[in-house]
C-alpha cells in the first residue's frame, strides 16, 4: 500500500541539471528496490536507474551513465536521481516505481508515481 510522490520536474537548458525526488509514504522494506523509468514522447518507458534500499548497489542504463547519479535518504524514505549534462534526448515523463528485486523490466515493480515532466531545451 506504500504510495510514491515524485517533485523536481521542469523545464532547463541544455547542459543544465536537474533534481527529482521520489517520496514514500511509508518506510520501506530492505528488501526493496526503487528504480526510475522515463517515457519520452511517442516512445515506451525505458529504465533509467535503480537502487538497493538496504545496499548501496545501483544500477544505470548506458544512455545515462556518467550523468545521472541515483541516491537514497534513508531518514526520509526519498530516492532522488540528479541529473548533469541534460540533453533534448532527455526529454520525458519520468517515474518512480518500487520493486522486490533490481530489474530493467517494469513487470518487477509494484507501485509507481503519478510522474513529473522534464523538458529539456536546445
Amino acid at each position: 500500500q506504500v504510495q510514491l510522490v515524485e517533485s523536481g520536474g521542469g523545464l532547463v537548458q541544455a547542459g543544465g541539471s536537474l533534481k527529482l525526488s521520489c517520496a514514500a509514504s511509508e518506510r520501506p522494506y530492505s528488501s526493496h528496490v526503487f528504480a526510475w523509468f522515463r517515457q519520452p514522447p511517442g516512445k515506451e518507458r525505458e529504465f533509467v536507474a535503480a537502487i538497493r534500499w538496504s545496499r548501496d548497489s545501483t544500477f544505470y542504463s548506458d544512455s545515462v551513465k556518467g550523468r545521472f547519479a541515483i541516491s537514497k535518504d534513508k531518514a526520509k524514505n526519498t530516492v532522488s536521481l540528479e541529473m548533469n549534462s541534460l540533453a533534448p534526448e532527455d526529454t520525458a515523463v519520468y517515474s518512480c516505481a518500487v520493486g522486490t528485486s533490481p530489474s530493467y523490466s517494469t513487470t518487477n515493480y509494484f507501485r509507481w508515481g503519478q510522474g513529473t515532466q522534464v523538458t529539456v531545451s536546445s
